[in-house]
């Protein structure tokens, strides 16, 4: 088991996933409770924090950041306690947000993205070898990078979620349809973890991670090679813009709780009624595709009421 980041490193990837802009309030009882620590450990990383310039201590008032932690070098991170892996995760999300927001031309050098993200060459490697597997950049012949247009746009994001409405009710009818029981119980685990704290506490990274495990896990059990191929293709480049949702975390009480009741439902082999479940959950996100697709707009920089159900 994972041993658990320094709350220094907490308290960064707790910024970073909620975009906390220079000058928000840090406050030490607040972030104990939401990382389900005592204060004593949050002053001391907040104290770490300051001598590293990433927050600025005022008297009588308390910590407020000083930094954008987009502007961060990765040499500070780690010195921070975040990790050689959570450093380019973060370079990963960086380059995505850039890419969403219309700051990085269709092609690009590797020798561009290292100097702009100020990755070390393994770095570079890590992060470039993570995009060009979920699809959304590749290798040109000759020389550089580009840019593909897989989901960069509300309408491509729209046929993707028609797909996997299509597809995944009817992995669940398939003959001989079975959820192995230790798979179920992990997939429970998860859900149950989230609504206990983790909705909050969780990377970008983590929350995607769970509701693709969920969802695979389930079209894996219909035994259908080609379901299974396709919902596999499709996760790995819907990461590209799922995570842009999670800054508002509100709805995914009822995802986690959606989740559940399929879950009971196969357990209990009524297939047909899980499939129906599956159905509506997916299909809400059609029905909330019209706030989606507002952040996938060429320059947005908000966050959906309502985040997709993954």
């Amino acid at each position: 088991m994972k041993a658990p980041a320094p709350i220094s490193a907490q308290i960064v990837a707790l910024i970073q996933n909620e975009d906390w802009p220079v000058g928000t309030h840090l406050r030490a009882q607040a972030l104990a409770d939401r990382l389900r620590v005592s204060r004593s450990p949050v002053n001391e990383a907040l104290q770490l924090l300051e001598d590293k310039g990433v927050v600025l201590r005022e008297r009588n008032r308390g910590y407020f950041l000083a930094k954008a932690t987009a502007q961060l070098p990765p040499e500070l991170l780690q010195e921070v306690g975040v990790s050689e892996a959570d450093v380019t995760s973060t370079a990963y999300f960086k380059i995505a947000e850039d890419r969403l927001q219309g700051r990085l031309p269709d092609t690009f050098s590797e020798a561009s993205l290292k100097t702009r993200y100020q990755l070390t060459p393994a770095q570079l490697t890590a992060v470039l070898t993570r995009i060009a597997q979920e699809g959304w950049a590749e290798r040109k012949p000759g020389y550089g990078w580009e840019f593909s247009s897989m989901l960069t746009t509300p309408d491509s994001l729209l046929k993707s979620y028609r797909l996997r409405l299509a597809l995944e009710p009817a992995a669940l009818l398939e003959p001989g349809y079975r959820l192995d029981k230790q798979v179920l119980a992990r997939c429970r685990a998860a859900e149950m973890h989230l609504l206990h704290g983790g909705i909050e506490t969780a990377t970008a990274d983590e929350l995607h991670d769970r509701g693709v495990l969920f969802h695979e896990s389930l079209v894996e059990a219909s035994g259908n090679a080609f379901f299974i191929d396709t919902i596999r293709r499709v996760n790995r480049v819907r990461r590209l813009l799922s995570y842009r949702s999670m800054r508002d975390r509100t709805r995914y009480v009822e995802h986690c709780q959606q989740h559940l009741a399929v879950l009971q439902l196969l357990e209990q082999e009524r297939n047909e009624e899980a499939s129906a479940a599956m159905r509506e959950h997916l299909g809400s996100t059609l029905r909330n595709l019209g706030r989606i697709s507002d952040i996938l707009q060429p320059g947005s920089n908000t966050s959906p009421p309502n985040p997709p159900p993954t």
